[in-house]
């Protein structure tokens, strides 16, 4: 996500990673990785809340299938895009899909 990040700024849009992780575990994860720009966020308490309420939420493995939002200013929910236990987010694809959304037609 990272190395799109110039590309979703440029689209009117802001970037945000959302997991049912405590904070600190959160922030232990960013320095994992060398540092992310973008803000991550903890549905921790009351757990899962955030991802029960928009559907991705799996009790099976007690926390959220990874997925993709793109939410407008209004708050409606514009494009989502789900991914099974172990498949990487395809961030390309959420690119286009935030160009069709910006630019219809």
């Amino acid at each position: 996500m990272e190395a799109f990040l110039d590309e979703f700024e440029g689209l009117n849009s802001q970037v945000l990673a959302v997991s049912c992780d405590p904070i600190a575990s959160k922030e232990a994860w960013g320095k994992w990785l060398g540092g992310i720009s973008y803000p991550l966020v903890s549905d921790f308490w009351p757990h899962g809340e955030m991802s029960q309420a928009y559907g991705v939420f799996n009790p099976e493995f007690g926390r959220p299938d990874r997925a993709f939002f793109i939410v407008d200013k209004q708050g409606i929910i514009r494009w989502i895009k789900t991914f099974k236990p172990g498949e990487l987010p395809d961030t390309v694809q959420a690119l286009e899909a935030l160009r069709a959304i910006e630019n219809p037609g």
